[in-house]
C-alpha cells in the first residue's frame, strides 16, 4: 500500500502573515492536493512573549482568503492533536524524560553570561561558536552546587562527534554538515519550553508528516532536527527547502522593498487568484509557457522537481500584471464587490445608493475593469465621472484639439447626439461612424479629439461607454470647456 502524503504548514503567530509564509503554505497545499494527500495546519506558539491569538487568527483568515484549506489542524481537529505546541508540553516532556534516562540528553546549568563568554572566546580564536560541553559530565556534587545557587537547567542533546550529517533535499540534492560544528544544543529551555528544533521533530513524527516543504532559511536547522530524529528513533520525512525571496535589488525581501504582509496586498485590492498565481511562480515553473493559471490548474501542473534552487525575485511589476490579468477574468459582479470599499473610501459612494443611481455606479465601475491591476486603482480610473473640472494630461493632448478637423468633429458630434432618440453604447457607436463617414475622416481624426475633449487624456475606456454615463448635458459641457481651454470656439 502506498504511503499517504502528509504535509504541514506550521507558522508562528508572532506578527503579520508574510508573503514568504503564504508561498510556503501554497507549495505545501499544491503538493498535498496534487498527490491526494493531507495538509495539516499546526501553530508553533512556543514564543510566549510574541505569540498572540490575534496573529493566529490573522494567519487562518489569510489562508482561507487565499483558498488554501487544511484537512487537519487548528479549527478542524484531527487524530494527532492538539495542534498548538503550547498544548503539547506533556508530550514533549515524555520524550525528554526518555532521552535523559537513556543518556542521550543532559541538564545544562550554564548561565547566559557564561555562554556568551564562551562564545566570545571562540570568536576571538577564530572558531565557530558552539557549546563546548561544560555540563556534559557533571558530578552529583556539581549539580547540587548549581541547584543550591538557584540555577534552572536547560536540557541539551548529546551530539556525536566526527559525524557527517547528510540532508537529502528534494530541491537542493544532498547537503552535508559536520556534527563537530554544531555542538550539544538546547532542546528544552530553562523554563521548560521546548526549542523549535526539538518540538518540530516530535510534532512532525507523531503527526505522520511525510514531506517537510519550507523556506531555505530552515536548511541550517535541518541537521539538528535529524540528530533529534536519530536520538528518538523516529523515521525521517522527506525535506525540500524552497528558495529565498529577494527584492529587485537581489537582497533578502524586507519592508524596504515594499509591503511584506499579505494583509497589505489584500487591503490594496489584490485578489487571491492573482496572488496565488504570482506566488506559485516564485521559485516554481510550470512545464509550458503559460503564466496565467487558476489554483486548480496549478494543482495539475505542480511538481517539486520544477522547484528552483536559485532565489526568486519578487517583481512588483510582474505581480501587478498577473493580478491585472485575473481581474480581467472576474465577473462584473465580483469586480463590483472588489470596488465598493475603494469607492466608499474615495467618497464616490456611501453604500446606501439604490435604483438608477446604483445601476449608474455599477456601470461606471465596470469601465475600470480593463484598466486596473488592483482594487485601489479603481477610484482614480473612474474619477472623471465625478468631477467635470480637468486639465489636459500634456501639451500633446491639447494639440489634438487644435488640429484643423477637430472643431468640425465636435460640432457634428454634438448635433448628432442631440438628435438621438436614446443614448446608449450602440447608438453612440453608430454616431461616431456617421460623423466619420459624413466628414470623410480617418478613425483617429474622430476618436482622439473626442477622447481628449471629454477627459483631457489620450487613452482611457471605450468612448461609446463613457458618453452614456456622462449624459448629454455633461458631455456637451465637458467638450465645450475643453475647446475653450484650447482656445477654440465652435
Amino acid at each position: 500500500m502506498t504511503q499517504e502524503i502528509r504535509v504541514r504548514f506550521a507558522p508562528s503567530p508572532t506578527g503579520p502573515f508574510h508573503i514568504g509564509g503564504a508561498r510556503s503554505a501554497l507549495f505545501n497545499w499544491l503538493l498535498a492536493r496534487k498527490l491526494g494527500g493531507k495538509m495539516v495546519l499546526r501553530i508553533e506558539d512556543t514564543d510566549r512573549k510574541r505569540s498572540t491569538p490575534e496573529s493566529e487568527e490573522n494567519i487562518k483568515n489569510a489562508l482561507k482568503w487565499l483558498g488554501l484549506d487544511w484537512d487537519e489542524g487548528v479549527d478542524v481537529g484531527g487524530p494527532y492533536g492538539p495542534y498548538r505546541q503550547m498544548e503539547r508540553l506533556e508530550i514533549y516532556k515524555k520524550y525528554t524524560d526518555q532521552l535523559l534516562a537513556a543518556g542521550k540528553a543532559y541538564y545544562c546549568y550554564c548561565t547566559p553570561e557564561e555562554l556568551e563568554e564562551e562564545r566570545q572566546a571562540l570568536l576571538k580564536d577564530g572558531k565557530m561558536p558552539r557549546y563546548m560541553g561544560k555540563c556534559r559530565h557533571l558530578t552529583q556534587e556539581q549539580i547540587a552546587k548549581y541547584e543550591a545557587e538557584g540555577r534552572n537547567p536547560s536540557v541539551r542533546l548529546r551530539v556525536p562527534p566526527d559525524e557527517k550529517i547528510v540532508v537529502h533535499d528534494l530541491v537542493r540534492g544532498d547537503v552535508e554538515f559536520d556534527s563537530n560544528g554544531i555542538g550539544d544544543f538546547v532542546i528544552v529551555k530553562s523554563d521548560g519550553i521546548p526549542t523549535y528544533n526539538y518540538a518540530v521533530v516530535i510534532d512532525d513524527s507523531l503527526m505522520h508528516v511525510t514531506h517537510v516543504i519550507r523556506a531555505e532559511e530552515h536548511l541550517s536547522n535541518t541537521p539538528r532536527q535529524l540528530l533529534v530524529y536519530d536520538a528518538l528513533g523516529f523515521d525521517k520525512p522527506v525535506f525540500g527547502h524552497i528558495s529565498l525571496i529577494l527584492g529587485t535589488d537581489h537582497t533578502k525581501m524586507s519592508k524596504r522593498h515594499g509591503a511584506t504582509s499579505l494583509d497589505a496586498y489584500r487591503q490594496k485590492g489584490y485578489i487571491p487568484e492573482g496572488l496565488n498565481n504570482f506566488l506559485a511562480l516564485l521559485g516554481w515553473a510550470p512545464s509550458g509557457e503559460k503564466e496565467i493559471f487558476t489554483l486548480e490548474e496549478a494543482v495539475q501542473e505542480f511538481s517539486l522537481d520544477r522547484v528552483a534552487k536559485n532565489p526568486a525575485v519578487f517583481d512588483f511589476k510582474k505581480l501587478d500584471w498577473i493580478n491585472g490579468q485575473h481581474i480581467r477574468r472576474m465577473t462584473e459582479e465580483a469586480f463590483w464587490e472588489l470596488a465598493v470599499l475603494f469607492m466608499k473610501e474615495a467618497g464616490y459612494m456611501t453604500g446606501e445608493e439604490e435604483g438608477a443611481q446604483l445601476e449608474w455606479l455599477k456601470k461606471v465601475v465596470a469601465t475600470a475593469q480593463t484598466q486596473v491591476d488592483y482594487g485601489a486603482q479603481i477610484p482614480e480610473k473612474v474619477a472623471m465621472y465625478f468631477h467635470d473640472d480637468f486639465d489636459f494630461e500634456n501639451e500633446e493632448a491639447a494639440a489634438v484639439l487644435k488640429e484643423e478637423t477637430a472643431p468640425m468633429v465636435m460640432k457634428a458630434l454634438l448635433e448628432e447626439l442631440k438628435a438621438l432618440p436614446e443614448v446608449n453604447r450602440d447608438t453612440v457607436k453608430a454616431t461616431f461612424k456617421k460623423v466619420q463617414k459624413a466628414n470623410k475622416l480617418k478613425g483617429q481624426q474622430v476618436y482622439m479629439p473626442i477622447r481628449v475633449a471629454l477627459t483631457g487624456n489620450q487613452h482611457g475606456p471605450e468612448l461609446a461607454e463613457m458618453i452614456p454615463l456622462f449624459g448629454l448635458e455633461r458631455t456637451e459641457k465637458r467638450i465645450l470647456k475643453s475647446l475653450e481651454n484650447a482656445g477654440i470656439s465652435l
